[in-house]
């Protein structure tokens, strides 16, 4: 692998408005309007991945349904999204800006009407299903929107605010959800989204203008089957690995040896495939080693962030003895900080570069993960609230400057495919951390009960292992950090936003 080498800076002050790649880049004011309202409408389905967790035992009461058939309404989302994910890298070539977004909003609108009206189990299952469709296709429209349109100088403010909706999104999910249902039905979760997410489709058909130009690429049928059983295969075999008793893990085994078979078979086609510029997810992203290492500390983080967004749910609620509200009251804050630095994080970038933030980030992450591994019975709920705020700097400090240095090592051409990785890795990454994470803790405390130890004693012996899996697997992103550069900037980059 070797760095691209990129053309020489060249000056945009004077330059005339032009097409570059598609886009024209002499209307500020309306790319400023269609980045904003995919941040918004971004972050409204993103939001929903994480929603469903703290209301498992409601639904499991209110829809007489059990707890793995209940964790299918995550797991379903998760497994939609790692299916549809690598097809937006032709979508995105294919068609243009405005059908794009109002097809992910639609798609996303009608889930969560289905989810509201849901009569039962299946129905709602369905809904979770149609939302996820949705949501897969945003995130790449997103990031592809922002690193055609924003010049190089201003990409770590803008991506901070993608940060925002990539990792905040989903920490507060389980807060949102936890004060809903202190107060009011589990329906209520999809009734009070649906107005904002139509609002946003509305909107967005009104306001959204086209920003690329699509070109006839297309389309191989036999990858996207191979796209699904690889992807879809990895995530199912991982979320039952993840699952309580031998039986849910077994079950795990053989997906996972299909989705690793169908992916090594995808993988192969799309080499062969890229020659001629035919291939659904081009792999020719990885020739980039920036992008290559950035890529594999977002898996790590991911990991991480999702891993730790299902234990200490279970760890506080367990252990501790405190219920859904407090639950996600205690998380909140850890959310909120992740927000508040965003943008701060993205301005540092743009002067400083990567190393600055993502050295301290990686060694606060991994200080955090091994503080988790001291939890136990007597631990304070504020000593956990701190520990969880330090986590969610170090991820803060992470996130912006692995989206920003990664997709601008690429070419522009390369910028959809590009995106579709960075949601692959984000949704695989996070079903093997939720896998892992519940696993270990799962197997541990099990085996404790089973010599007759108290349940809650048991939970946290086995949150304690879990956390050194994890905070072990942390070590490894502190050294990569070192080797993630800023590209120069490239002639063919947009011209500066005006602010």
């Amino acid at each position: 692998m070797t760095e691209r080498t990129l053309p020489p800076v060249t000056t945009t002050a004077n330059r005339t408005p032009e097409v570059l790649d598609g886009p024209v880049r002499d209307d500020s004011a309306r790319n400023r309007l269609v980045i904003s309202l995919l941040l918004v409408s971004a972050f409204v389905v993103i939001l929903n991945e994480t929603i469903m967790g703290v209301a498992i035992p409601h639904l499991m009461t209110d829809l007489s349904i059990t707890a793995s058939a209940a964790q299918w309404l995550t797991t379903a989302f998760m497994l939609t999204m790692a299916v549809v994910i690598p097809i937006t890298g032709f979508l995105l070539q294919r068609f243009n800006t405005r059908p794009v977004f109002i097809a992910a909003m639609s798609l996303f609108s009608t889930g969560t009407l289905i989810a509201a009206l849901a009569p039962g189990f299946e129905v709602l299952l369905l809904g979770r299903v149609v939302q996820a469709s949705g949501t897969a296709i945003m995130m790449p429209l997103l990031m592809t929107t922002v690193m055609t349109l924003v010049a190089p100088a201003s990409r770590g403010k803008t991506m901070g605010n993608i940060s925002i909706v990539i990792s905040v999104a989903p920490a507060i999910g389980p807060t949102i959800s936890g004060i809903i249902l202190s107060a009011l039905d589990w329906r209520w979760m999809f009734i009070l989204v649906l107005p904002i997410a139509i609002g946003a489709l509305l909107l967005g058909a009104a306001r959204i203008q086209n920003v690329t130009t699509p070109r006839k690429v297309p389309i191989d049928v036999f990858s996207v089957i191979l796209s699904a059983f690889g992807f879809g295969g990895l995530v199912y075999g991982l979320s039952n690995l993840g699952s309580t008793g031998q039986s849910g893990a077994a079950a795990g085994v053989i997906p996972l040896v299909i989705g690793v078979l169908a992916l090594a078979l995808f993988v192969l086609r799309q080499v062969r495939l890229q020659r001629g510029d035919r291939a659904l997810l081009d792999l020719r992203t990885f020739r980039s080693r920036t992008f290559t290492f950035t890529i594999i500390i977002l898996g790590l983080s991911m990991m991480t962030l999702f891993g730790t967004l299902i234990l200490l749910p279970i760890y506080m609620q367990t252990v501790l003895g405190l219920d859904a509200l407090a639950t996600g009251l205690l998380l909140l804050p850890g959310g909120i900080t992740m927000g508040v630095l965003a943008p701060f994080v993205g301005r540092i970038y743009d002067r400083f570069g990567p190393t600055v933030l993502l050295a301290p980030g990686t060694i606060i992450v991994s200080g955090a993960l091994w503080s988790m591994t001291l939890m136990s019975e007597s631990t304070a709920p504020s000593l956990l609230m701190t520990t969880h705020i330090s986590l969610s700097v170090g991820l803060a400090l992470i996130f912006t400057p692995l989206f920003t240095a990664g997709l601008a090592s690429l070419r522009p051409t390369l910028y959809s495919h590009g995106s579709a990785v960075v949601g692959t890795v984000q949704q695989l990454a996070g079903a093997a951390g939720t896998a892992l994470f519940i696993a270990v803790m799962s197997s541990q405390s099990t085996d404790l009960i089973n010599q007759g130890v108290t349940e809650a004693s048991a939970t946290a012996v086995g949150v304690q292992s879990a956390f050194m899996y994890g905070a072990i697997i942390s070590l490894f992103a502190i050294p990569l950090a070192f080797f993630v550069r800023r590209s120069p900037v490239s002639a063919d980059s947009p011209a500066p936003l005006v602010h």
